[in-house]
C-alpha cells in the first residue's frame, strides 16, 4: 500500500526537497503541495492524502488552524497530520497535538527520520522526535492556564469508563513506551496491549496514541516529571 503524502509549507524550496525525498521511496508518493493552511485542507480532501506534513507557521490559515479543520472533518478521520517546526520547544506544538496532530518533527531532522515519521503516522502511532519527549509535553500542559479553552473537562470523566488494565496501559503509553515495551512491563502479549490501546482510544475519542498522551496528562492520570 502506497502512503499518499501532502506537503504543506510556505517555502517552495523546502517543499521541493521534501518531494524528492518522499518520491524516492517505493512505499510513498507526494500527491500535492500547499503553501498555506487553507490550501492544505482543500488538497487533503481532493487528493485523499494519508499523511500531511504541515508547517506550523504559514501566512493566512496557519498549520494549527488547518490541523484543527482536518481533525474536525469526519470525512478526514483517517488522515494523520505531522507538524514540521523549526522550534521543537514551542507552545504551538502542544496546541497542535490537542488540535489533532499525530506528532511533530524538527525541520532539521535527518532524512531517514522524516521518512520514518511518515510511516509511523500512517500506522496510527504517536510521533515525538527525540528532542520532544513526553516530559516536555507534560511541562507545557502543566503550566497552561487551567481555564484554557482547549481543555476538555469531560476527558477526566471519560477515564471512568476505562478498566484498570486500560488505565495501566494508558499510563505506559503516556510514558512514550511502545506496545512491545508495555507488554514486557505488564507481562502480557503485544496483541493484548494493542487491544487495550484500541479500546482506550475508542472510549476516550482519541484519533491516535498522541491524543492518548495528551488526554493522560490533561486528565491528571499522569503527572509531569520533575527535572
Amino acid at each position: 500500500m502506497t502512503i499518499r503524502v501532502l506537503l504543506a509549507d510556505d517555502q517552495a524550496l523546502l517543499r521541493s526537497a521534501f518531494r524528492v525525498l518522499v518520491d524516492s521511496e517505493p512505499d510513498m508518493e507526494v500527491v500535492g503541495e500547499a503553501s498555506d493552511g487553507a490550501e492544505a485542507v482543500r488538497l487533503t480532501k481532493e487528493q485523499h492524502a494519508d499523511v500531511v506534513l504541515m508547517d506550523i507557521r504559514m501566512p493566512g490559515t496557519d498549520g494549527l488552524a488547518a490541523t484543527r479543520l482536518i481533525s474536525a472533518d469526519p470525512g478526514l478521520a483517517d488522515v494523520r497530520v505531522v507538524i514540521l517546526t523549526t522550534f521543537e520547544v514551542d507552545d504551538y506544538v502542544v496546541q497542535s497535538l490537542r488540535a489533532g496532530a499525530s506528532g511533530f518533527l524538527g525541520k532539521g531532522s535527518e532524512p531517514e527520520e522524516l521518512l520514518n515519521a511518515i510511516r509511523i503516522a500512517a500506522g496510527g502511532q504517536a510521533l515525538l522526535s527525540p528532542a520532544a519527549t513526553t516530559g516536555l509535553i507534560a511541562r507545557f500542559l502543566a503550566t497552561d492556564d487551567p481555564a484554557d479553552a482547549d481543555r476538555d473537562p469531560a476527558r477526566g470523566e471519560r477515564l471512568d469508563s476505562l478498566t484498570v488494565r486500560e488505565r495501566e496501559v494508558l499510563v505506559q503509553v503516556a510514558g512514550g513506551h511502545s506496545n512491545d515495551e508495555i507488554a514486557e512491563r505488564l507481562e502480557v502479549s503485544p496483541l493484548t496491549v494493542k487491544t487495550h490501546v484500541n479500546r482506550a482510544m475508542a472510549k476516550l475519542g482519541a484519533r491516535d496514541r498522541a491524543q492518548l498522551v495528551v488526554t493522560a496528562y490533561e486528565s491528571g492520570l499522569v503527572r509531569p516529571r520533575v527535572e
